[in-house]
């Protein structure tokens, strides 16, 4: 019997030596014409739901490449970032293959971490990939990842709830309020969850008040302009008037508890969390989940560009199975997979027209929000740019500091981030 595929947890930093990958001496070649040796893979999907779909495929190339292990380890997200670096810094436990997070890729690029993929099995049939979702792999002229799926935001709503409260989904700010007030006044409920942990759920706030992070064209720093100051006061009004409820720790499992036990009415987040979506006992009839655009601000409306990439580490010692291994999992067949049990939208436009991709509600719904987002700034710092940001989002919403301050002290530190920016 075969090998299966080798399922580890990685709860501490000296699991680093145990899967290491690209420092050992299990290499591989295709001197034969088969591919060998095993392959190390840092998957950041969400555990339970997720995850089992992403070690299935997996198995599927240990099934087409019989000769090919996949050790599979699956990292928290949040943590996987300064996982990789360390490890890639130390030339020591860094995987073969790596699910980056689109502002991930051009800063592991940047840092020589990546191997480039131009020209390798990793990247084939290039011109099938959206626009935007080829964007965020580009870093200096060279490709140094593969889009896997591609996100954004909208709101999800309890259909019940808005029925029973006799509202109807909101498309601007002030319309959240309304159905807010008028789903307390019927429900006892809370209109939103708003995430106040995580920066990256302030953006459709910003963006719809006509502000941005930076402006990567002009190296100007955006985050401190007046757009910036009035996104704070809207979600911090969301919070004093009732709307919406927050918490500044546990955001994630406390907002995905308060929607799926029907504490509250809506939630702002992405295709992402919709498997996680529909273990609640609001959702075990799954067409009770309403998903709408996000509302719009006082300016615009938008919903930033999300999704993860796949790259393969540039110190890799089976570098053939490793490109191998990136084209099956980014393939159409993968992809449409993906879509099918997961509602996670496709890089590829043509995965768009298999039957899995088709039958999806959401992939359907969230496709022209993808093709309408936000990109963010595709440089080496992106990922950072969000630190400073949820320091002093949290602050807002906390009652520890004012909009003003909050805008101006982010964009200082963006400067100092950013040398030579304006």
């Amino acid at each position: 019997m075969r090998r299966g595929i080798t399922a580890t947890a990685l709860v501490a930093a000296l699991a680093f030596a145990a899967t290491a990958c690209g420092s050992d001496d299990e290499t591989g070649s295709k001197s034969s014409g088969e591919l060998s040796g095993t392959v190390t893979w840092w998957d950041t999907s969400s555990v339970g739901s997720e995850d089992k779909v992403f070690k299935k495929l997996a198995e599927g190339f240990e099934k087409k490449h019989p000769k090919v292990d996949v050790k599979y380890v699956n990292v928290p997200f949040g943590e996987a970032q300064n996982k990789f670096k360390n490890a890639a810094q130390a030339n020591a436990g860094a995987p073969d293959v790596i699910r980056s997070e689109v502002a991930w890729t051009p800063e592991f690029a940047d840092l020589g971490y990546l191997a480039p993929l131009d020209g390798t099995a990793a990247l084939k049939d290039q011109k099938d990939f959206l626009e935007q979702a080829a964007a965020s792999t580009k870093y200096d002229g060279k490709t140094y990842a593969v889009p896997q799926v591609i996100d954004s935001m909208g709101v999800f709503y309890n259909k019940k709830m808005f029925a029973d409260a006799g509202v109807e989904v909101p498309k601007t700010v002030d319309e959240l309020k309304t159905a807010s007030a008028a789903i307390k006044k019927k429900t006892g409920k809370t209109g939103l969850y708003l995430r106040g942990d995580d920066a990256y759920y302030f953006l459709s706030f910003l963006y719809g008040e006509g502000g941005d992070l930076v402006d990567a064209g002009s190296k100007t720093v955006t985050v401190d302009g007046p757009e910036s100051v009035k996104a704070f006061k809207v979600v911090k009004d969301l919070v004093d008037s009732g709307a919406a409820k927050t918490d500044a720790t546990d955001g994630w499992e406390n907002m995905m508890q308060a929607f799926k036990s029907g504490e509250v009415a809506m939630m702002i987040n992405g295709p992402w969390a919709v498997a996680d979506t529909l273990t609640g006992d609001q959702f075990k009839d799954a067409a009770n989940l309403g998903v709408a655009p996000v509302p719009a601000g006082s300016a615009d409306q938008g919903a930033p560009q999300g999704g993860h990439n796949l790259a393969v580490y540039a110190g890799s010692k089976n570098l053939d199975a490793s490109y191998a291994f990136v084209d099956y999992m980014t393939s159409v067949d993968a992809q449409a997979q993906v879509a099918g049990e997961l509602n996670l939208l496709p890089t590829r436009t043509s995965a768009y027209a298999r039957k899995e991709a088709v039958d999806s509600e959401i992939v359907g719904f969230f496709k022209p929000v993808v093709e309408t987002s936000v990109q963010r700034p595709w440089i080496p710092e992106g990922g950072s740019l969000f630190a400073p940001l949820v320091t002093e989002y949290t602050k807002v919403l906390t009652d520890q500091t004012t909009p003003e301050k909050a805008a101006a002290t982010t964009g200082d530190a963006y400067r100092e981030l950013l040398k030579g920016w304006k």
